[in-house]
């Protein structure tokens, strides 16, 4: 029966196929070695395409045999050819993965059917070879750069005095290493009561926040407000307070298309309104970023 030997049984397009090249040499029935002319036959060819890149090599068989036998025997056919030519031509490593056996047809003449066949790319192909194969290259992806946030900011006041800010580092890279849809709370973040001006105290965190942004392009987020103790939200608090955070940003120099902000009122308590006690309230009572994109 026919065999096709490969090691790997795989569909290549045909448009792909056709841009090897290919050459073949012949066995005697029931043998894996080639016989003197043959030989010269791949010497002198070996000799004449020094330059060119072995993608694969199929070896093939007669009808005579089992199929068994004759995957046997081709797989030593192919081992031979490749030992005997592996130091006088460049060959991919991962060639034995490359099946090409859908251009063999079975010839009326056995002799013609004993044979193994190189597939090769010719050296003015070769910066082509991946999509000559049919190969997707996978885009690189470095992996992200951890930056190295700042502790503190010193900011010089009009008066000739200083502000100074404690910076929350792990909070920063946190943010900054966050998942798309990933929620996270701005602690020690406080507003005047019943208004959406933040406390001098928690302006830190904003600029946290900041820092952040102009350091990761490529993040987005929501900025979500939210309020505790009562149901109804009449002011719309919980909006004018992320509002307000999404203003010092974009007033700081990040691009409103990176923000976008949300009121939920009471609509999404940590603890079930009424709260029992001034902890659950001010757990309630809190800004969160959602990742957009990062």
């Amino acid at each position: 029966m026919k065999s096709i030997f490969g090691l790997l049984f795989c569909i290549i397009s045909t448009t792909i196929v056709f841009a090897q090249e290919q050459f073949s040499v012949y066995f005697d029935s029931n043998k894996h070695e080639l016989n003197s002319k043959e030989k010269d036959n791949l010497n002198q060819w070996v000799s004449s395409n020094s330059l060119v890149k072995i993608v694969g090599i199929d070896g093939f068989c007669d009808e005579d045999g089992t199929n068994g036998f004759n995957d046997s025997l081709a797989k030593s056919r192919i081992d031979f050819v490749y030992d005997y030519i592996k130091n006088k031509v460049k060959i991919r490593e991962d060639f034995k993965t490359r099946s090409f056996g859908k251009l063999h047809t079975l010839s009326k003449i056995k002799a013609e059917n004993r044979k193994v066949t190189l597939f090769y790319i010719e050296s003015k192909d070769l910066n082509r070879e991946n999509e000559i194969l049919g190969i997707k290259e996978e885009p690189l992806i470095l992996p992200k750069v951890r930056i190295k946030y700042p502790e503190k900011l010193v900011f010089d006041n009009p008066n000739g005095t200083q502000s100074a800010y404690q910076l929350d580092v792990a909070f920063m890279q946190k943010v900054d290493e966050a998942q798309v849809g990933e929620k996270l709370k701005l602690e020690n973040l406080i507003f005047q009561i019943n208004t959406y001006i933040v406390a001098s105290a928690s302006k830190g965190k904003m600029y946290e926040l900041l820092l952040v942004l102009k350091n990761n392009p490529n993040l987005k987020i929501e900025i979500q407000g939210h309020l505790c103790c009562m149901p109804n939200d009449r002011l719309d608090l919980s909006t004018q307070r992320a509002k307000a955070i999404n203003n010092f940003l974009v007033a700081n120099g990040i691009n409103e298309n990176r923000l976008t902000f949300k009121g939920f009122g009471s609509t999404h308590p940590i603890f079930p309104l009424p709260e029992k006690d001034e902890a659950q309230r001010s757990a309630n009572r809190r800004v969160e970023i959602m990742i957009v994109a990062n």
